[in-house]
């Protein structure tokens, strides 16, 4: 087979190029006003009926909804009418109405995609070999994101990095400490070393290899006076034939990553 055959031929690429050109044809659909706009989630037999009908039942959400992200959001009826309000994610709701049951709209708790119709990216980071289980209905995007408060992060204070760390945490507890040497990367919230949605990396890691930890920790970078050539100062000692023995975590050295009781150099 023909070397460029044989590539297009890769699954992920494939999967790859059909989101590159879902994007485009997203945004292509309102290209006048500058804004991407998609089409309304449709329910057969069902029209929309308003916000007004949501908030005569679920006035606990809409109290805080009218300050979170996503009610700046806003679809494209059949109709071409602009739908700004809950039924953007959940459909109309007539018959949810009529029926006043859970039923007869659209949940994304239980499927992401109604996300993923504006999300589009998400759906490719899912499919990566290292991901949270939300393709396969064993997580929903609801699990760490709640669309009716702030900037959709669940944990209290959800505008700050605690609250990130907290939502990640709820699951990963062995990870949260509290530790006598934490990692100060904690700090800067779970998102600074892992991919939430997927990574091609183990772990869900942003990079796969010692240049995740040199980002931070390289105070000297390589050929600097005073070191010698090719000196790689990490926390005042000298690196160079440390790195190649593997990553940071691995080899004995900082296994640790997220803090440790017994080392203040991270290692158990």
């Amino acid at each position: 087979m023909n070397k460029g055959l044989r590539y297009l031929a890769k699954p992920w690429f494939l999967s790859s190029a059909l989101i590159v050109w879902s994007a485009f044809f997203a945004a292509c659909m309102n290209s006048q006003s500058g804004q991407t706009q998609v089409a309304a989630p449709a329910i057969s037999g069902a029209t929309f009926v308003g916000a007004k009908e949501c908030i005569a039942c679920h006035e606990e959400k809409s109290n805080s909804f009218a300050h979170a992200s996503h009610a700046r959001l806003s679809v494209i009826a059949p109709d071409g009418k602009e739908i700004s309000s809950c039924e953007s994610c959940h459909g109309p709701a007539s018959l949810h109405v009529k029926a006043g049951d859970g039923k007869h709209i659209i949940n994304p708790g239980k499927s992401p995609e109604s996300c993923f119709k504006c999300h589009v990216e998400k759906r490719g980071e899912f499919s990566l070999p290292n991901a949270h289980q939300v393709l396969n209905g064993k997580m929903s995007c609801g699990d760490c994101h709640d669309v009716h408060e702030g900037n959709a992060i669940k944990g209290s204070g959800a505008a700050t990095l605690e609250a990130e760390n907290e939502t990640c945490t709820k699951c990963h507890t062995q990870q949260q400490g509290p530790y006598v040497f934490p990692h100060q990367a904690m700090r800067e919230g779970c998102v600074s070393c892992h991919n939430p949605h997927g990574s091609v990396n183990k772990k869900m890691l942003a990079q796969r290899d010692a240049n995740l930890c040199n980002k931070c920790h390289v105070e000297h970078p390589q050929g600097l006076s005073g070191g010698g050539p090719g000196y790689i100062n990490v926390g005042g000692e000298d690196h160079r034939t440390r790195l190649q023995n593997g990553n940071c975590w691995t080899a004995g050295c900082h296994e640790a990553v997220h803090g440790s009781n017994a080392s203040k150099a991270l290692r158990y």
